[in-house]
């Protein structure tokens, strides 16, 4: 069992928030490109450092938007406007409910609006720069920012349901996340996602470890580029590395279908991912991907970020599933009792 180190679902440490001026950018971000005087860090092996905590979300949306079409970049008013928006929106989401509010209607959602800064939806309302662009997506290719779906390809979720296994069957019609096996894409800090987007990098001579805090999901990444050879699929795959000048590149395969994810990235058994971390300052890391796999998609796909360096005072808390411990047995509980009610009717 976890330790529960508080009351919550999933706890995080942010860096700290700092506003400015509406109107203003909140802080001219980091372009990727190295100082002449810059000293890059290096482990005692003599590899860069990428030692510490680091936030991989981001305010940049990993698709495009389809409006935007062929738009890659945002000008600086552009810019501007959309930080002003997310400031407003921070601060909607700061006010207080009202706790005299009526309950909602029969049948009405009930989302997280009084959880949302709890549960470390929190952003900081700035778009960072790439290469000296305010990109508007994390996708780069194919140029128009969007997966390359193949039509009529259905993943391991897909196939399930389609053999007729509902969400509350058994636990196998859950998605991983609420079982508590994995969360996110099939490399949890593939895209940015929502809640706690924060890794913890670790190095020694001879591998990487890789730590995002949901579901402390741990990637150990083998220094010697040679996969396993032994036909066993792993949650989040087999991942080799090896250096290239001072680029981190990490290829990565044999996943488990399982991890296919409707919400950010579809796979199939199939998927092969290549990244590359290269450190730009010391407090940034250029990420990039490219991604293949001929049965979910009619192409490639790439695209890039920049991690932050976490303070140094932030840490990875421990990760506390609470959804697979209790709530799994009350919704397929749920269920049956659902079942026995209709057949008595």
């Amino acid at each position: 069992m976890y330790r529960v180190l508080l009351a919550c679902l999933v706890c995080s440490v942010l860096p700290t928030i700092g506003y400015s001026q509406p109107g203003s950018r909140i802080s001219e971000a980091t372009e990727v490109t190295t100082s002449s005087d810059w000293i890059m860090p290096r482990t005692e092996h003599g590899h860069p450092d990428f030692q510490g905590t680091w936030l991989f979300g981001s305010t940049t949306p990993f698709q495009r938007r389809v409006d935007l079409g062929m738009k890659q970049t945002y000008t600086e008013e552009e810019v501007i406007a959309q930080e002003r928006m997310m400031r407003a929106r921070l601060e909607r989401a700061d006010v207080p409910l009202d706790p005299a509010r009526d309950a909602p209607e029969a049948g009405a959602r009930i989302g997280q609006e009084a959880d949302d800064t709890f549960l470390a939806h929190w952003r900081k309302p700035e778009i960072v720069k790439i290469n000296g662009e305010y990109r508007t997506s994390v996708i780069n290719d194919p140029p128009n920012g969007r997966l390359p779906k193949r039509e009529g390809f259905k993943d391991f979720t897909a196939m399930r349901k389609a053999a007729g296994l509902a969400d509350t069957d058994g636990p196998e019609g859950q998605p991983l996340s609420g079982r508590c096996i994995v969360f996110g894409a099939a490399v949890p800090s593939l895209t940015p996602i929502m809640m706690n987007p924060n890794l913890m990098i670790v190095q020694t001579e001879g591998y990487v470890m890789i730590m995002t805090e949901m579901i402390n999901d741990a990637r150990i990444i083998r220094l010697d580029d040679e996969h396993f050879d032994n036909g066993v699929r792993i949650w989040m795959g087999d991942s080799v590395g090896k250096w290239e000048n001072d680029t981190l590149i990490v290829r990565t395969k044999d996943f488990r279908p399982e991890q296919s994810s409707s919400m950010s990235v579809a796979i199939s058994e199939d998927f092969e991912l290549e990244e590359r971390y290269r450190l730009v300052s010391d407090n940034e890391i250029l990420y990039s991907f490219t991604f293949i796999d001929q049965q979910a998609y009619t192409q490639p796909v790439s695209g890039e970020r920049i991690l932050s360096r976490n303070s140094p005072d932030d840490r990875i808390y421990e990760f506390a599933c609470h959804e697979g411990n209790y709530s799994l047995s009350g919704i397929l509980a749920g269920a049956r009792q659902q079942e026995r009610a209709a057949k008595a009717q």
